[in-house]
């Protein structure tokens, strides 16, 4: 399956379907990471509350950002303890890529950041115009995990030019080098 998604439908395909039926792994990659309020048991719910159930589901967690949180999304993770063993983050100032793949069988690659305008469930009148492309092929899946993967193991930490912005991967002190994580 392969199919353009775009404004509300990223936001039922994406957060309400998938991401609340991840089993043992979901990856998220954004530039911009702030407040989100997703739907849930009747009721508008922080999304770090949806990733708070998943981790307490033993899903793998990995978030890839771009900058520091908003204050108010680091506000509502303070008020899941389970996401800091539960919930792997990685800073990036060079990510601007966008996307989520659960169980390494599902991947939306488009233009959506993880705020609230992006993939939240606000009016049509208050949120951005988003689009993308829903997948469960496997190649397809395949080059979206390695690529985030790439990015997650400092593949390119060696030759880049903003480290001074990024500790991520401090450890890589020459082309040659690989992190230990």
């Amino acid at each position: 399956m392969l199919r353009f998604v775009s404004d509300r439908q990223i936001y039922e395909e994406v957060i309400c379907t998938a991401v609340a039926g991840a089993r043992r792994q979901l990856w998220l990659a954004t530039a911009d990471l702030k407040d989100l309020y997703v739907h849930k048991g009747g009721r508008m719910a922080p999304f770090v509350e949806v990733l708070s159930d998943l981790a307490a589901k033993q899903v793998e967690i990995r978030l890839l950002h771009a900058k520091e949180p908003g204050p108010r999304f680091r506000r509502d993770f303070d008020r899941y303890p389970n996401l800091i063993g539960g919930l792997e983050r990685m800073l990036c100032p060079r990510v601007h890529l966008k996307c989520v793949v659960v169980d390494g069988r599902f991947a939306y690659v488009g233009s959506a950041n993880l705020t609230g305008a992006g993939l939240g469930a606000k009016s049509p009148r208050r949120r951005n115009f988003e689009s993308g492309i829903v997948t469960t092929d496997g190649g397809i899946v395949a080059q979206v995990m390695e690529q985030f993967d790439g990015i997650w193991r400092g593949s390119h930490c060696a030759e880049c030019d903003r480290k001074e912005f990024c500790d991520e991967h401090i450890d890589i002190l020459s082309a040659g080098s690989r992190p230990t994580r």
